[in-house]
């Protein structure tokens, strides 16, 4: 063979070699793009996997996951009316309210002493039903977060003198200070036997939050126009521009005779 055929050769395998070396170079970029549009697809999907787990949880409303736990004694459709006064009373006066509403202070502050008179006396039974609209309205918890605590107070037959301290403390409408729980156990220490471990227990745990969003379901589907609402036998009370705790105690005492 002469020197110029085996030149020739050479050349030609050294040609072919450096095309397989290209190829193989494709190769690996082409295996290399494949792992990593995986390595995205797969981080992408546990993306979209993790946001809808983060929601799935949640509603517009806020809902409290666990089971519903109504507190001690409650009444009614559904549990969802806390009772005080004798179940004799001739009349019944439904309140619907929310812990960080100011118009629910404001008549708690005015009509408290007519109540507390009334039911005690055993002539007017009270069925109070809770509401989160404030925390909708401004955003918080601490509609839900006190309305839980008022529940824990009725499991531990305090819910009256609990209750009193809620409004007594209200914060500002837009302050959701209610939300923190260790505020509403330090309030819990103005009612005598109420600060108990049970007690801070079920504050801490939300025992009943389940229960106060089936009640603030409850006041959306019925038709008010929002809290507080009261009925006096069923009749909207509130409403009357001519109440007074005067008219009220009048009311309640006719009822009665």
């Amino acid at each position: 063979m002469s020197e110029k055929n085996r030149q020739g050769k050479r050349t030609a395998r050294e040609k072919l070699a450096a095309e397989r070396e290209k190829q193989k170079s494709r190769d690996q970029r082409r295996r290399a793009l494949i792992v990593g549009a995986t390595v995205v697809c797969v981080l992408g999907l546990a993306a979209v996997i993790g946001v809808v787990a983060a929601n799935a949880g949640k509603d517009d409303g806020g809902d409290a996951a666990g089971p519903v736990v109504a507190p001690s004694g409650a009444q009614g459709k559904d549990s969802l009316a806390i009772p005080v006064g004798k179940e004799s009373a001739k009349s019944t006066l439904t309140i619907w309210e929310d812990f960080r509403c100011p118009a629910c202070k404001g008549f708690e502050l005015a009509y408290r002493d007519t109540v507390h008179e009334l039911t005690e006396s055993g002539r007017l039974k009270v069925e109070y039903h809770l509401a989160t609209i404030i925390d909708g309205n401004m955003r918080g918890t601490g509609s839900r977060t006190s309305a839980n605590a008022a529940a824990c107070a009725q499991d531990a037959g305090k819910f009256t003198p609990y209750h009193d301290v809620l409004y007594d403390n209200q914060p500002s409408e837009t302050d959701d200070a209610f939300a923190d729980e260790d505020k509403l156990l330090d309030l819990a220490g103005k009612v005598d036997g109420l600060d108990t471990t049970l007690f801070q227990e079920c504050v801490k745990n939300g025992k009943h939050n389940s229960w106060v969003e089936k009640s603030n379901k409850a006041f959306q589907s019925g038709g008010f126009s929002g809290t507080p609402t009261v009925l006096l036998d069923g009749k909207n009370i509130y409403q009357d521009q001519s109440m007074t705790p005067a008219k009220l105690k009048q009311m309640v005492e006719d009822a009665n005779k």
